[in-house]
């Protein structure tokens, strides 16, 4: 068996489960297509924390994410492939989807960049953020818009991406500098305008 046949053996093995436990279909639907919303709230209240661990956090979250996508699209430059549902028979589609290059999966690189940085900040029990990403990723190929090498490929490339940029980033002065500068116009920003709702709030 090679590469190709085991790819869409495994895919057809994950994607058929949504035949025979339909009652996880609807929980895999909201993973694979409406989490992404979830895990954009959760980076804003981290930095609105104004935490500086955190905010250090989500850069290098950030950056992982932008240096994990420009290699998938080098990697999407040297192989292709289409989405399953576009190349398989009877593949179980739960979700709506253009036909393009799936390979790899933007969506497993956007969740393993966020969820892996976090996990490698903080450590612990963030563990379980590491185990978010790989259900998305699982779910995505659930949905029939993925295959698996879609996803190993892309969760690979943000891995990789998250530990070099934790391992660098946090350590450079330039960051702690650059966020300083940011905190600095942030309190210059919204000093007077908590001013401005102090005094409104007497003259009430």
């Amino acid at each position: 068996m090679n590469i190709s046949e085991l790819n869409t053996n495994l895919f057809r093995t994950i994607n058929d489960l949504g035949k025979h436990y339909t009652y996880l279909n609807s929980p895999m639907i909201f993973i694979a297509e409406y989490m992404v919303y979830v895990l954009a709230l959760v980076v804003l209240l981290f930095w609105l924390t104004k935490n500086k661990r955190n905010r250090i956090m989500v850069i290098c979250a950030t950056l992982t994410f932008i240096s994990a996508e420009i290699i998938g699209k080098i990697a999407g430059k040297i192989h292709s492939n289409h989405q399953p549902f576009a190349e398989l028979s009877k593949v179980n589609k739960l979700i709506g989807k253009a036909i393009d290059n799936s390979f790899p999966s933007d969506h497993t690189i956007l969740f393993f960049s966020f969820c892996i940085s976090f996990w490698l900040c903080r450590g612990g029990w963030w563990f379980l953020w590491g185990i978010l990403a790989c259900i998305v990723g699982i779910s995505r190929i659930w949905v029939g818009v993925h295959y698996p090498a879609d996803v190993l490929v892309g969760a690979f490339i943000s891995v990789l991406s998250a530990i070099i940029t934790q391992a660098v980033i946090p350590k450079l002065k330039f960051t702690h500098k650059l966020l300083d500068i940011y905190d600095r116009g942030e309190r210059l920003i919204l000093s007077p305008l908590s001013k401005f709702k102090s005094t409104r709030s007497k003259n009430l």
